[in-house]
């Protein structure tokens, strides 16, 4: 998308490297990307492509090797330790699992409050309130701030995580594969529930997946991660319609599509290419 606003997120060459013993990998590899205020830039790749490690290396999860990550034009690698503490109002993340930002231990009106009380403390009664007001808009009831994680299924989780990122109103949301843990009937319902949102609140989405076909319907551009590596990059339609490299196609060719006409197609086309067998190794790795 071509834009003449600053971006809201920038990283310029960025290069993570893990290191054990004497041994080390180059996850990610001389990586630029940007994100203008209210997009969506999906980051896809097979498992291992470095895309987490970016998304880990935003919020400062990891330090990078080389590079530089810009938000809204500060070098947040320079930050201090308080500076970084009061950018997480600003910067959140919706994980895989939602366990990891659950306490399993509290009722989940608890786990949503916690960022409100944080950074913007308030009166018992106006937090609850907050609370309320976010269970209501992903679709849950009151009610729901008084029961335990355990007694949610994966999909009401993952609708208590994201209550839980966004009650804040982050400029910046990390999405690091929110729905790949879920049934594909309840992917759509959190995927759409994330756009709506969006569209509300006007934050930036940075869309980590394996699911090219996710990835396509919520994103404003792509970028492609192979081996630490972008490969392609590019508006979002023309990257899910025409795409240019042969790894893009074939992450294309692995993903489900809901339209059994362009299924058979897709299948069609693989069988007169020979590119079967190595289409379907794709697919297992990236399901």
């Amino acid at each position: 998308m071509t834009t003449t606003v600053p971006p809201i997120l920038e990283v310029q060459n960025l290069s993570v490297e893990y290191r054990r013993g004497r041994r080390r990998t180059l996850a990610v590899d001389d990586v630029s990307l940007q994100i203008a205020p209210r997009e969506t830039l999906g980051l896809v790749g097979e498992s291992g492509s470095g895309k987490s490690t970016i998304g880990k290396a935003v919020l400062g999860l990891v330090r990078p090797s080389s590079g530089v990550i810009k938000y809204d034009g500060r070098d947040i690698l320079s930050l201090s330790k308080t500076q970084r503490r009061a950018l997480t109002k600003e910067l959140q993340v919706i994980y895989q699992d939602p366990h990891t930002s659950l306490d399993p231990t509290k009722p989940i009106g608890y786990s949503i409050a916690e960022p409100v009380q944080v950074h913007e403390p308030a009166s018992k009664e106006v937090v609850r309130e907050r609370v309320f007001a976010m269970l209501r808009r992903v679709g849950l009831s009151e009610d729901a701030a008084r029961r335990f994680p355990a007694q949610f299924s994966g999909g009401q989780k993952q609708r208590i995580a994201i209550a839980r990122a966004l009650i804040l109103s982050p400029r910046l949301v990390v999405c690091d594969e929110p729905v790949s843990a879920l049934d594909l009937s309840i992917q759509a319902e959190v995927i759409n529930l994330m756009a709506e949102l969006q569209h509300e609140m006007g934050a930036s989405y940075l869309f980590i997946s394996h699911d090219l076909s996710i990835v396509h319907y919520l994103s404003d551009r792509i970028a492609v991660l192979k081996q630490g590596r972008i490969v392609e990059q590019g508006d979002a339609g023309r990257v899910y319609e025409d795409p240019q490299r042969e790894y893009t196609q074939r992450l294309l060719a692995a993903a489900p599509v809901p339209d059994p006409e362009l299924q058979a197609q897709r299948n069609a086309a693989r069988e007169k290419d020979g590119l079967d067998a190595r289409t379907d190794a794709i697919a297992s790795t990236l399901r």
